[in-house]
């Protein structure tokens, strides 16, 4: 393809990527993984609604189950599992504990004071307690979506841009070039929201800009490279082509 071709903005032939338009990175708090336990509290909150019975075996059952995915989406939340091991260390631990949960229910004999302290777990929530939970957790979703939207990065072909403040404050660089990388700090968030690390590098600044959890993380990487790569082809075929050596003379 020709520099002509780039100069112009047209899109280049692989997929509808296009170097002229410009990329947004925003870096979301770690608490957007909460978005399981937001799910799960207006599910169990229309279960509850249609459970009017207090006592009715299945509002416990419903609230062990909403306090287990808490409880993981917690821990998820609180530590890091850089590697694909601490994942299946994890889930392994996980299900020990389910399992060790069910084997004294089933089993009430096999230890008498495990399978009594189990049995008297019997936890009752009605609907109000899971939709003011999710009211809560909707709010603070609502509070980080304008909030990023202060303080985001735009890529483009020529130059890297900072927008941030209230009064959308703008710094300013030169996106040649720009070197960009990639890390995924955590499996989890990758698996919740294929979010990751974005680490910047201008070949103006000393500093590096390092950006976390940034969701969809491959796409936008993938993105980022595409627009480089069409931008140091532009450059280098800008002038005008040399005449061919003249080896006799």
């Amino acid at each position: 393809m020709s520099a002509n071709t780039l100069r112009k903005g047209s899109p280049v032939s692989n997929g509808d990527f296009d170097p002229t338009k410009p990329i947004y990175l925003m870096s979301y708090p770690k608490i957007v993984l909460l978005y399981p336990t937001f799910i799960a509290s207006i599910i169990c909150g229309f279960i509850a609604l249609f459970l009017e019975d207090a006592a009715n075996p299945t509002q416990s059952t419903l609230a062990l189950s909403f306090m287990a995915i808490l409880g993981v989406n917690l821990v998820v939340l609180a530590f890091d599992f850089p590697r694909t091991t601490s994942l299946t260390l994890f889930f392994c631990i996980v299900a020990f504990v389910f399992g060790f949960i069910l084997l004294m229910r089933q089993f009430p004999d096999l230890l008498p004071a495990v399978s009594s302290f189990f049995n008297s777990l019997k936890p009752h929530a009605n609907s109000t307690f899971y939709f003011l939970f999710a009211g809560v957790l909707g709010i603070i979703y609502l509070c980080v979506f304008f909030t990023v939207r202060m303080d985001y990065w735009e890529i483009r072909s020529n130059e890297l841009l900072h927008h941030h403040g209230f009064l959308s404050n703008l710094e300013r660089y030169s996106a040649p070039n720009l070197r960009i990388s990639k890390e995924i700090d955590d499996i989890f968030e990758y698996l919740l929201m294929r979010s990751g690390r974005l680490i910047i590098h201008p070949s103006s600044e000393p500093r590096a800009f390092v950006l976390d959890n940034v969701p969809f993380i491959d796409g936008k990487e993938a993105r980022i490279t595409k627009m480089l790569s069409a931008l140091q082809v532009t450059v280098r075929q800008e002038g005008p082509p040399l005449p061919p050596s003249n080896p006799k003379s």
